[in-house]
């Protein structure tokens, strides 16, 4: 009888056990699902529709990432590194050499590399996003960074310097790449692709400058030259909207819709300039006023002796090639002897402006646009200006880009000509033909009538003779502006006009 109460018992509990077990595995199942289902519809939810449910309490550490994951890419990129880094240095010792000859500033007169090895360490890369912003077109914008261990070694030499070698050391790069591929029809698939960096977020190149068996004192200022010969090369030439297209395949296309083009004009007035800083020992600043939209078309106004409250009235015309993304650069200069000084720097973003719509701006400048290199906060004064901002139409756009291509060309003679060490000389000189001989604009160098910065004085179309030269190519463009420009007499103060303009001046002449 116990025996089978036992078992009778033990048959009873088994199944009471199986069935709870099936119960709280069906419970679990169903829970899962409803989750499930829960989590398929926040998914569904965006950022702002989130904001809408959570209100106030919306946490911050919800996020959206909007970059895939490359972690396998990664791995055959450091397989690879070794043999891409040998490829690459020799690619970009061949593009970037002639860049930095044509962004070199005047206080130098040669930079070249001496030595260029990207190292061992493999570029990192921290994300991709494709999308299809136009038809025919995939974009792809890849989150790079890179704190590698190259041997950049540049040679650097100056007037009256013999070379020094300036190593770059802890060099660090961190930016978007935006690589854009135009599909075609036939094998590869691919007729060209787009190369540019981001603007936003703002590419950051990082280093320190070593000079190898010497000082860097050698050559006053050398740092800040080369930061600006950097500067303006990436933003001048690689930071969106600007690109690089390059065909490949093999396929013949036509690259020209690829390509930047001039998108509207911006009539600059520059008013007047209010407390400016005084830069001098003795009396008071000298100033002047350098815009520009891209580093190679900078227009500079006149100079205004022993002044802080300048006022200049002058009007440019510059061109925009991208009201989205692109700046005004507004930078007030003291000419002096040998190397001018800013004032004061600031931009002013053309999306601002409303087409056909005047508007004044009052600036406030600033010692430097990056806040790490500001090194006192004490008020520099202000610059107004007055902007109207023109849409290009199709054949206006057209017009403007030959115009564009033309003085670039135009550049590049006078450069091989020998007339002017480098394209950046001519900046002054091709906007106006007239200039400071050896006052130096930022990047920049006036070429022209009225040789005072040295103190030597120039007669009635003749612009010395080399006398007072600094940088490479004055006493050069001494001879052809003595040449080209007749009728001018020897005067600190110039005038300043667009590339058109100058040719109307000095009766049609063209350079030799």
């Amino acid at each position: 009888m116990g025996l089978v109460s036992g078992m009778f018992m033990g048959m009873v509990f088994g199944i009471s056990l199986m069935a709870g077990w099936r119960h709280m595995m069906k419970y679990r199942s169903a829970k899962r699902i409803a989750k499930a289902a829960d989590i398929k519809v926040l998914g569904a939810l965006s950022r702002d529709d989130l904001k809408k449910i959570c209100g106030d309490n919306y946490p911050e550490w919800i996020s959206f990432p909007v970059y895939e994951q490359v972690k396998w890419l990664n791995k055959h990129l450091s397989k690879l590194w070794p043999f891409v880094a040998e490829a690459a240095s020799a690619v970009i010792k061949e593009s970037v050499e002639p860049l930095l000859e044509e962004y070199r500033p005047p206080g130098i007169t040669s930079l070249k590399f001496s030595k260029l090895s990207l190292g061992t360490v493999a570029p990192k890369i921290e994300g991709i996003r494709v999308q299809n912003l136009k038809k025919g077109q995939i974009t792809m914008d890849i989150d790079l960074r890179w704190g590698g261990d190259p041997s950049i070694i540049l040679g650097v030499e100056a007037a009256l310097v013999a070379s020094i070698p300036i190593q770059l050391k802890n060099l660090q790069v961190f930016t978007v790449v935006r690589v854009i591929f135009q599909l075609a029809e036939e094998i590869p698939c691919i007729s060209a692709v787009v190369v540019a960096l981001l603007a936003e977020p703002k590419p950051r190149i990082d280093y320190t400058l070593k000079a190898v068996g010497g000082s860097l004192t050698a050559v006053p200022g050398i740092s800040d030259m080369i930061d600006d010969t950097v500067n303006s090369i990436v933003t001048d030439m690689l930071q969106w909207p600007h690109r690089i297209v390059v065909p490949i395949g093999g396929i013949p296309v036509d690259t020209s819709e690829l390509e930047l083009k001039p998108e509207g004009k911006l009539t600059v007035t520059v008013v007047k300039a209010n407390d400016l800083k005084n830069m001098e020992m003795i009396g008071k600043s000298d100033p002047y006023v350098v815009v520009h939209i891209r580093p190679l078309f900078k227009i500079k106004t006149k100079i205004i002796e022993n002044n802080l409250n300048p006022v200049w009235n002058e009007t440019f015309e510059l061109i925009a090639e991208d009201r989205e993304t692109q700046e005004l650069t507004v930078e007030v200069f003291d000419q002096d002897i040998g190397q001018d000084k800013r004032l004061g720097i600031a931009k002013f973003r053309l999306i601002e402006l409303e087409p056909e719509t005047p508007k004044e701006v009052n600036l406030n400048l600033l010692s430097s646009l990056d806040t790490l290199k500001i090194k006192d906060n004490k008020d520099r004064g202000s610059c107004t200006i007055k902007l109207l901002y023109h849409q290009f139409n199709k054949e206006e756009q057209l017009i403007a880009f030959e115009e564009e291509k033309r003085i670039l060309e135009e550049r590049k003679r006078l450069k091989e000509a020998g007339v002017i060490g480098s394209t950046m000389d001519a900046l002054d000189g091709a906007a106006s033909l007239v200039g400071s001989g050896v006052g130096m604009v930022g990047t920049g160098i006036g070429t022209g009538v009225g040789l005072m910065g040295s103190g030597v004085s120039a007669g009635v179309g003749m612009v010395g003779s080399g006398l007072g030269a600094v940088g490479s190519g004055l006493s050069k463009a001494g001879k052809f502006m003595g040449r080209t420009v007749t009728g001018h007499s020897s005067k600190k103060s110039e005038t300043t006009t667009t590339p058109d303009e100058s040719k109307e001046e000095n009766g049609g002449a063209k350079p030799q």
